[in-house]
């Protein structure tokens, strides 16, 4: 396994979209020292989640076709459930995690959809919903293990890009999610995006602000207001 994050390699293979290689391009150097952080971490027999091929598939998404930006923190720490989305998980696992199947709850209060029948979220992703972490990698079976090693930055980047985007073209829409209190720290960074805010969908917390917050109407109202078509949070696409 390696872990290859040079951008230019990324786009001509086909895993990042050629808008984001140019994007993340200042923050070139810092991938370059999580891909040895990374490397590392291998060395040493630690287990390194997502798949390589999945550490940065959050950038499969065009900058101008991102929509919705919802904010985790960073990837499910169980071997064979990440997939380099937030809150996502592969299409095979039957047993979601509980912050996904809170936000597939509150998914059913909300819009009155049925939970979809699995956590790949590809329909959402498909309309220009962008599942972006917090940090991109994670050790196997340690939340938060690879928290402070640069991803921060690169993910920062990222969110003023996206603002700055949707400021420099007022037509073009972009909500963004803000679940729990490390999201919404995030907030002076989006500058004028408007912003869906709640507690975070984890079991610590869920009851606490995020069940009735009815982020998903709410992330709708706001896209109409801008223009564009709303969201269709079934999960069909």
């Amino acid at each position: 396994m390696t872990s290859n994050l040079d951008l230019e390699q990324l786009r001509d293979d086909g895993v990042i979209d050629a808008s984001w290689a140019t994007a993340l391009a200042p923050v070139q150097s810092t991938l370059d020292e999580i891909a040895v952080f990374l490397q590392q971490e291998l060395a040493s027999g630690v287990i390194v989640l997502p798949e390589p091929r999945n550490i940065m598939r959050v950038f499969n998404i065009p900058v101008n076709s991102v929509r919705v930006l919802i904010v985790g923190q960073d990837p499910y720490p169980t071997p064979g459930h990440p997939i380099g989305l937030a809150f996502a998980v592969d299409e095979h696992v039957r047993t979601l995690p509980r912050s996904l199947n809170n936000i597939f709850t509150e998914l059913e209060t909300d819009t009155g959809h049925l939970r979809p029948a699995t956590g790949g979220l590809g329909g959402w992703t498909n309309q220009g919903v962008m599942l972006l972490n917090r940090v991109l990698t994670v050790r196997a079976g340690e939340a938060g293990s690879h928290r402070g090693n640069g991803w921060e930055a690169v993910t920062e980047r990222a969110i003023k890009v996206l603002a700055t985007r949707n400021s420099s073209h007022p037509g073009t829409p972009l909500v963004a999610i803000l679940w729990g209190k490390q999201a919404a720290s995030l907030r002076p960074l989006l500058g004028e995006t408007p912003i869906v805010e709640s507690a975070h969908p984890s079991p610590l917390s869920a009851s606490r602000g995020f069940f009735g917050s009815k982020p998903f109407t709410r992330t709708n109202e706001a896209l109409t207001l801008q223009g564009p078509s709303p969201i269709d949070w079934s999960g069909l696409g």
